[in-house]
């Protein structure tokens, strides 16, 4: 099974040893997905989705809205009996896979470990809506989740934006929007495992060209289709922004054999040299979205975490 995934000779007798052994199992599982016919990796995504265990929605108000928008963007809110907050939460999915139902097991999850109103935003996907399409659906739900605060039962000054992956990305690109249109009060940032650079100069970037489920081509792939030839700015590739003040107290996850991980790490730096409050946690043994094998031990505290974080970030 070490033969499943492949890392340059200079990388291979470190990242060998280091793999979690429970999720190192499972790789030979995991779907093919190139994203170079996003259509037929939609459907492979949907399946590796629908193997995930049902959560138990007992305790949680689930109910489908819109957003006011052009277009109108769909939500699905998770709402915890007596929740003091909410988040608005962005799928992954390389811009290019996912959406309501496929994200449902993770925005149960998220609900019940947070104590949080999630509000799970289905925006839109690329190459049919390339940058800023999926941007400005993020935005819209943000918007919404603040004006709507009262009637989700929330406060309108503890609502945070959050995402996995690509929905990371989205997440950091709407609180540098809303910092400099003076937008929506976002009181917390949750990015786990952002997609914040095009530009793939890391070392993690550039090594990691064989890590199961996602890698550097893939990687690429996901961001020709979702910038649609255009040059990339700050609100779609965040780690390109000059300026990182003035931003939300922040946490930030990475795993360890994802092509995302430095460039993750590095943002985390750089916002706390801005005066950003930022919690740091890079999971060892994991790789890109690894935290789908429920079985693991290091899976269940990723989830368990992120659930405890954003209850802390919109604690009063």
């Amino acid at each position: 099974m070490r033969d499943a995934w492949r890392v340059p000779a200079a990388a291979r007798a470190m990242t060998m040893a280091a793999m979690d052994p429970e999720l190192e199992a499972f790789i030979p599982l995991f779907p093919q997905v190139e994203l170079a016919d996003p259509v037929a990796d939609r459907e492979k995504f949907t399946e590796l989705a629908a193997a995930v265990p049902a959560p138990d929605t007992t305790g949680l108000e689930i109910e489908d809205r819109t957003a006011s928008g052009d277009p109108p963007v769909p939500l699905r809110i998770y709402r915890p009996h007596q929740a003091q907050g909410a988040v608005v939460w962005l799928h992954g999915g390389g811009w290019v896979m996912g959406g309501l139902d496929s994200e449902h097991p993770w925005a149960t999850r998220l609900a019940e470990t947070s104590g949080a109103v999630v509000i799970s935003v289905g925006y839109r996907l690329a190459p049919e809506h390339p940058f800023p399409a999926a941007l400005d659906d993020a935005y819209t739900a943000v918007c919404w989740a603040v004006e709507n605060a009262a009637e989700l039962g929330v406060d309108p000054d503890r609502i945070a934006v959050g995402g996995h992956s690509a929905g990371g990305g989205l997440a950091a690109g709407v609180v540098l929007r809303a910092r400099d249109e003076r937008g929506p009060s976002i009181r917390f940032q949750l990015l786990n495992q952002p997609g914040l650079d095009d530009r793939q100069e890391t070392w993690s970037a550039r090594t990691f060209t064989g890590t199961p489920w996602m890698d550097r081509a893939k990687v690429a792939a996901a961001w020709r289709h979702y910038l649609g030839g255009a040059p990339a700015t700050p609100y779609a590739a965040p780690a390109r922004a000059d300026d990182l003040s003035g931003l939300p107290p922040a946490y930030v996850a990475t795993a360890e054999f994802c092509p995302n991980r430095d460039e993750d790490i590095l943002y985390a730096l750089r916002m706390l040299q801005a005066g950003v409050p930022v919690e740091l946690h890079q999971w060892a043994g994991t790789f890109h979205g690894s935290q789908a094998i429920l079985s693991a031990e290091v899976s269940q505290r990723q989830i368990a975490e992120l659930g405890a974080v954003l209850r802390r970030g919109l604690t009063p």
